[in-house]
């Protein structure tokens, strides 16, 4: 299946709220907050159709009891997939929730604050947001269904302003 790119759903920020609602409640004093992150995140922002939720835990022990919980949700630990300090969890309850990927991140996790960053970023500044939502709709048209490569062609572009806010 091609990867799709949508323009903007004003949905998205409740469908977060929808996860959120399920999710807050199981992992209660373990979870500092749970932050909506990645394209959905960002109104007027084209995306693929899919909700992008950091976890956000207190420290790394907490993470087998998160683990547990988030399984009686059937949600599967899939490890970090390559990123350290970032913990991938799919749900295998998509017949009945907003398509989404759940993350869980310590709240001193680089990866969080790059995501934050490049969000808030994408909040904050229309031209980039616009050459961000049209570099993703031509590596999509050009990458078919090849995740990896949708993901590989949007890289430089986003090392180059998360380096821009670094040295701002």
């Amino acid at each position: 299946m091609p990867i799709e790119i949508c323009d903007y759903d004003n949905g998205w920020p409740e469908a977060f709220a929808q996860i959120c609602t399920r999710v807050g409640p199981v992992l209660d004093t373990l979870v500092l907050r749970i932050e909506h992150v990645g394209s959905t995140s960002v109104p007027g922002l084209a995306a693929r159709p899919i909700i992008d939720l950091d976890v956000v835990i207190r420290q790394r022990s907490d993470l087998p009891a998160v683990i547990e919980r988030l399984g009686t949700l059937d949600y599967v630990h899939q490890g970090d997939l390559g990123i350290t300090g970032r913990e991938a969890f799919r749900s295998v309850r998509y017949f009945d929730e907003p398509r989404h990927h759940l993350y869980v991140v310590g709240e001193d996790a680089s990866e969080l604050r790059r995501h934050l960053a490049f969000r808030d970023r994408l909040r904050a500044d229309a031209d980039v947001r616009e050459r961000y939502a049209a570099l993703k709709r031509e590596v999509a048209s050009r990458v078919g269904d090849d995740r990896a490569a949708y993901v590989s062609g949007k890289s430089a572009f986003v090392e180059s302003v998360l380096t821009t806010i670094a040295s701002a």
